[in-house]
């Protein structure tokens, strides 16, 4: 078990929780701005450019986090302090649920200008072309998904592989969200940077969704309905995992979700998830709620499994005989 890794998770939720983001010197922007300066150099309009590019920069990202999580090995307490620090660099849900807070009270207010301004702090849709219904899915589906992306995955690495996986999964997201597009610029470059994050994010948006489904009730959900509309709904949106965690916030809070969609490149029409009514703001800040609900199961869950995994030991060097002449 790793007393100090557990520790170290719970209390870089708590940090989170207390400071929010960095104000300054964020490192997320710091990769994101080397990542930007390297992609002037890498960019190919081919897979194998983008596979390069990405491998670089998780890889390194992933050397540095193993650097820190060898210094934090000498003892419990630095390995707690570390990963704390790793945590509350790498989370996002603080500052999730104040912008989902915000876009709530605007909505509520009837100030769809300000709402309109806001949203892309959430996500890519294009704001311009919606209304408060579309707005209001909009920040739901964004919330539900980022709580997955920004909250549970991260968490779920780090009590995986500490450090390293902290960091690493962030870099993973961080890129996705860079070049994992569709667009004719990133279509083939992004492709490497898509699908590894598909992949890192298998295992965290189920748990978030059955997260979701367990703490239903705490904001007046149902956890059946978002068990579920998890179970039927999730496997038709083009997400494999987006579309898990989206589902399940549907069923919880007994709305309609997906449908179509607007995004500055054009527009989708995806699949409707869940059977209830349109979301409206009240809808928004119970959305925010669950996040949180959800959010500090995460903690719970990956603290004891934290705790729960088997600790790697290292064989002993045989003792030196002394020989006598």
């Amino acid at each position: 078990m790793s007393v100090g890794r557990a520790v170290g998770l719970v209390l870089g939720v708590a940090a989170d929780a207390v400071f929010g983001d960095p104000r300054k010197y964020h490192p997320v922007a710091g990769f994101g701005q080397a990542a930007a300066a390297l992609e002037r150099r890498t960019y190919r309009d081919h897979r194998l450019a983008g596979a390069a590019h990405t491998a670089a920069l998780v890889g390194g990202v992933v050397l540095a986090g193993a650097a820190v999580e060898r210094l934090g090995g000498r003892g419990q307490v630095l390995r707690a302090l570390t990963t704390a620090a790793a945590t509350w660099v790498v989370l996002g849900g603080s500052s999730l649920a104040d912008e989902g807070t915000a876009m709530g009270r605007e909505l509520n207010g009837g100030d769809l200008a300000a709402a309109r301004r806001r949203l892309p702090n959430l996500c890519g849709r294009e704001p311009a072309r919606l209304d408060v219904l579309g707005l209001a899915k909009a920040t739901v589906e964004s919330v539900a998904e980022n709580t997955s992306d920004a909250v549970v995955a991260p968490l779920f690495w780090g009590a995986v592989a500490g450090v390293p996986g902290l960091l690493g999964y962030r870099a993973v997201n961080t890129l996705d969200a860079m070049i994992g597009h569709l667009n004719p610029r990133y279509r083939r470059f992004g492709w490497a940077a898509a699908r590894l994050d598909d992949v890192a994010n298998l295992v965290p948006s189920r748990l978030a969704a059955l997260l979701t489904a367990a703490g239903a009730p705490v904001v007046g959900g149902s956890s059946g309905e978002a068990w579920r509309t998890w179970r039927r709904d999730a496997a038709a949106h083009p997400s494999p995992n987006a579309g898990q965690v989206e589902a399940a916030f549907a069923g919880a809070l007994e709305i309609r979700l997906g449908g179509r969609t607007v995004y500055s490149h054009g527009a989708e029409d995806r699949p409707v998830l869940g059977h209830g009514r349109n979301p409206d703001a009240g809808h928004v800040t119970r959305a925010v709620e669950l996040s949180r609900v959800v959010g500090a199961g995460a903690a719970a869950v990956t603290a004891a499994l934290a705790l729960l995994r088997p600790r790697r030991v290292r064989p002993r060097r045989a003792a030196r005989r002394r020989t006598s002449a």
